[in-house]
């Protein structure tokens, strides 16, 4: 019965046009936000029946409301209500705690999105993406490379070859050479080669990760249709038939980026007993076959950038394309060179011991350049796209107009938010060997420790901080300042009230803060600039003395050399403590349903898009939110050719668009869209201009039946949307009131919350401007919108 009422609900893409009965229906399908919420508590019943989807995301109606298709006649007076319930996606089961580990793949995948609209410019837009993959790229050798550290380094090379590190760790006995019974492990090859089993395990990982979040998320085919334009559509991307389904990228960068992780393994392993073999002038054969597997591995390396370089997004088309070949052999190719390298590092060389360090400065600090110049690459073509002159937007601005000025850091954002990234990785990477290294040592500087640059870096981190509290001192203190000026916009808003001090603060200092989310570009560009040009001088300080700060200013003035001991002993402090944090977080969110949805919140925001330049970020649950509501949105308008209300919320009012961009033009002429507390321009326009800038939130207006769009000052997310001339008025509200009431009333006897991103459907304003939006639907295709609709709405 239960499939029996789906199919009926739902209709086939071949099934007949709509049943006479059921013509005129109108549907209300809501969309919650970040966090999630029940079905019971959006559509405001306790008895709710799940009619289509399944544990994952799926399609709620009230139990009264299944048959509502047989029954057109009682809801005459209203729509009928459907909830879309996603926050499964992202805020599940405990295993996704582990996501954390992935953060700035996240982040780094972002930045790809970040570039300015630019039309015209194919080559520099895809010279853009090929930036952002190369650097997704060497943050997974970041990662991998610091797992060597780690495991090779530190524990096998450093600790396992000192007698006194040993004496303190006795699990590492049976690598030690120093015992009289030393046994078939004690070799330095062979301690490396046992312990990079580590670092392949977790690179293997990785592949399970990507691959298996594939198979549960992203997965999920969008309608087949074609494309409306050869070129974007009305400038964005987000109504391409192949947006959201990039399975042959994906899977052709996992296998780019598990390749690259087993040949940094490989590296890792190899390059010390090919430079004993040539130091020492060892077997002919040996030193043949090490500068062998030394080619092999730039060959391997040249295979996975050529890989990465060769394919971006294609998104005209949904792509079938597998690549069966590459995505097979590229990884066990790696795999199989690990597996000679391992042979050849465990070959006997009785006479071999392992001193100092293993050559992991020369692999940071490569990394740490590259990374640099990546950033200002990207930094040069961003600039240049947003130079770039927009698409004329009818009235709204002609071809030759400038940019746009709301564009988020002048267009930089993606280069800023790639070099947070980079910065991010690097921490991670120092805060995991420095806790290992004062784990194996302690103070009693038994090992050489980690490498240099890493401690360079460690003591960056406070001046960091100190710009970082400045910028805090200075925001705390304008938003102080617009507190006052609230207080007094608050006292003339709500006139003839008795007076109350305290709550006028309230509310006031509630308006202030939401305007610090409009104060996220300056903060992230000052950390960006600042993170990059400290980089630069720990790369450049490494470099020069190859000796930990304090020790390279041991001949400096008093003030100088202690300030560099007070930087870097406190870097070490603060990385390692944010590491411990880090790990913290990541065990209390396993355990914790509570924690893991302030988790899932931020996956909300950071994984709404595609897998373009990293495979191992988190996945996109855009890939299967959007097509879920794509079909049931097509499915309603040909079962009952009825009318459709697409009311969202928050981030569900960004899923809401962009579904709405993949519906066909016919029926996207039969849905009106309410949104509420939406970030599609404040937070999506300004810093993803390329698909939610003017040019597509206009065609979007334009596409629709109607729009009408809600918000309030004292929230910190949603904000007004901002189209120009005639059409902004007529899809922003003026700003809610918020609270409804100020003081005690008879229609609020109790004191009225203030509500900021929350429960707009509590305003009565949002009842009546639904059934506005009602009332302009018709069963048919709607008719050219009156002239006065465009002052009021």
């Amino acid at each position: 019965m239960e499939r029996a009422r789906e199919h009926a609900i739902n209709g086939e893409p071949g099934s007949p046009v709509q049943r006479p009965e059921s013509a005129g229906t109108t549907l209300e399908l809501l969309v919650h936000g970040v966090g999630g919420t029940t079905p019971e508590e959006m559509l405001n019943d306790p008895r709710t029946v799940r009619i289509t989807g399944d544990a994952t995301a799926a399609v709620f109606r009230r139990a009264d409301d299944t048959d509502a298709e047989e029954r057109p006649g009682d809801h005459r007076g209203g729509p009928v209500r459907e909830a879309y319930v996603w926050c499964n996606l992202t805020s599940g089961n405990g295993a996704r705690a582990l996501w954390l580990l992935l953060l700035p793949f996240m982040v780094v995948n972002l930045a790809h999105w970040m570039r300015p609209a630019a039309h015209g410019r194919g080559r520099a837009v895809r010279l853009y993406g090929l930036l952002v993959r190369l650097a997704g790229l060497t943050l997974t050798v970041l990662l991998v490379a610091a797992a060597c550290e780690v495991a090779l380094d530190l524990a096998a090379w450093q600790c396992a070859g000192s007698r006194a590190c040993v004496r303190n760790h006795s699990w590492l006995g049976f690598l030690s050479p120093d015992r009289p019974d030393a046994g078939w492990w004690s070799q330095p090859g062979r301690r490396l080669a046992l312990a990079c089993l580590v670092p392949a395990a977790l690179t293997t990982l990785l592949w399970y990760l990507s691959h298996r979040t594939w198979s549960a998320y992203e997965s999920q085919q969008p309608m087949a249709r074609a494309a409306e334009h050869d070129d974007e559509t009305d400038g964005t991307g987000l109504g391409r038939p192949g947006f959201w389904y990039g399975r042959r990228l994906v899977a052709r960068l996992r296998a780019a980026h598990t390749a690259a992780g087993f040949l940094t393994v490989a590296a890792a392993v190899g390059s010390s007993p090919v430079r004993y073999d040539r130091a020492r002038g060892g077997p002919a054969v040996l030193e043949a076959l090490g500068g062998l597997l030394n080619a092999t591995l730039v060959v391997g390396g040249a295979v996975v950038l050529w890989v990465v370089c060769r394919r971006g997004r294609s998104e005209n088309r949904i792509d079938h394309g597998r690549d069966r070949r590459l995505v097979r052999r590229l990884p066990l190719g790696s795999v199989a060179l690990l597996a000679l390298t391992l042979v050849y590092a465990g070959w006997s060389r009785p006479r071999w011991h392992s001193t100092g360090r293993l050559p992991g400065d020369a692999t940071f600090g490569g990394l740490t350049l590259v990374q640099g110049l990546l950033v200002i690459a990207l930094g040069v073509v961003a600039h240049a796209l947003y130079r770039t002159k927009p698409r004329g937007l009818g009235s709204r601005r002609t071809a030759g107009s400038t940019p746009d000025t709301r564009t988020a850091m002048r267009g930089f954002a993606g280069p800023a938010v790639a070099m947070l990234a980079c910065a991010l990785g690097g921490v991670m990477s120092g805060g995991v060997s420095q806790r290992v290294a004062d784990w194996l040592d302690g103070t009693r500087h038994s090992i050489p420790g980690p490498p240099v640059l890493l401690t360079w870096q460690a003591s960056a981190i406070p001046p960091l901080l100190v710009v970082l509290l400045a910028l805090t001192g200075w925001l705390a203190r304008r938003t102080w300042q617009l507190r006052r000026r609230e207080t007094i916009a608050v006292e003339h808003e709500y006139p003839g009230e008795a007076r109350d001090s305290a709550r006028t603060r309230r509310i006031a200092s509630t308006r202030a803060m939401a305007t610090l989310t409009d104060q996220a570009p300056l903060m992230v560009g000052v950390l960006s600039s600042v993170t990059l040009l400290l980089g630069a001088c720990a790369l450049a300080g490494a470099l020069a003395t190859g000796d930990a700060p304090s020790e390279a200013a041991r001949g400096a003035n008093g003030f100088v050399h202690g300030a560099a001991e007070t930087a870097q002993a406190l870097g070490s402090w603060l990385i390692g403590l944010g590491f411990i944090l880090f790990v913290t977080w990541g065990r209390r969110a396993y355990k914790d349903p509570a924690a893991r949805r302030t988790i899932g919140i931020l996956w909300d925001v950071g994984t709404f898009w595609p897998r373009a330049a990293h495979p191992f970020a988190p996945p996109c649950y855009a890939e299967r939110a959007v097509p879920d509501l794509t079909w049931r949105m097509a499915a309603w308008t040909r079962a009952t050719g009825g009318r459709l209300v697409l009311s969202g919320h928050s981030q569900g009012s960004v899923l809401a668009a962009a579904a709405a961009w993949q519906l066909k033009p016919s029926v996207r002429k039969r849905v009106a869209l309410l949104t509420y507390g939406s970030p599609l321009e404040r937070l999506y326009g300004r810093w993803f201009p390329a698909h939610f800038g003017p040019a597509a939130l206009a065609s979007l207006h334009r596409e629709v039946a109607c729009w009408r769009n809600l918000y309030r000052r004292t929230d910190p997310i949603g904000g007004p949307v901002r189209l120009l001339g005639d059409c902004g008025p007529e899809v922003d509200h003026e700003p809610l009131k918020d609270p409804l009431a100020y003081g005690r009333t008879e229609r609020q006897p109790l004191p009225a919350p203030v509500l900021g991103h929350s429960d707009y459907q509590a305003d009565p304003a949002f009842a009546d401007e639904r059934e506005l939006l009602l009332a302009r639907l018709l069963p048919e295709v709607p008719s050219p919108r009156p002239r006065e609709d465009a002052q009021g709405g």
